[in-house]
């Protein structure tokens, strides 16, 4: 059984404990830079200031959601000369969930960003 304790909003992320839990802005910390590039964990100010890492993340994964829609849209064109005919279909499908997989992620840096910034969250009936 974990100690971490769940919970938070709709969309907070999994093995994050809910804002103003013991350790939640180290855990959501960590978590942010998982969903950064590795090189973000050399830069000290990220932990220093996790607020300021919450909105980087927050651009950074848009910026990848964005690449998976454009690609998406894209493939057809761009590839459908350079990959056997049953590729195309696989790589879209690929596209899809990993889309559907950074949207997710897309809000739940989005939570962390507004429990960073002071936002209270109240549970609905």
């Amino acid at each position: 059984m974990s100690d971490v304790v769940q919970g938070g909003p709709p969309g907070w992320p999994r093995g994050v404990p809910p804002p103003g839990a013991p350790g939640w802005e180290q855990a959501a910390t960590q978590w942010l830079l998982d969903q950064c590039p590795a090189d973000f964990r050399a830069y000290d100010a990220w932990r220093r200031h996790p607020v300021a890492l919450a909105w980087v993340a927050t651009w950074h994964v848009d910026a990848q959601l964005n690449a998976m829609r454009e690609s998406y849209r894209r493939i057809r064109v761009d590839l459908a000369d350079e990959l056997p005919p049953r590729a195309v279909p696989q790589v879209m499908e690929h596209l899809s969930v990993e889309g559907l997989r950074l949207r997710a992620t897309a809000h739940a840096v989005r939570l962390v960003h507004e429990a960073m910034r002071g936002k209270t969250f109240v549970p609905r009936l």
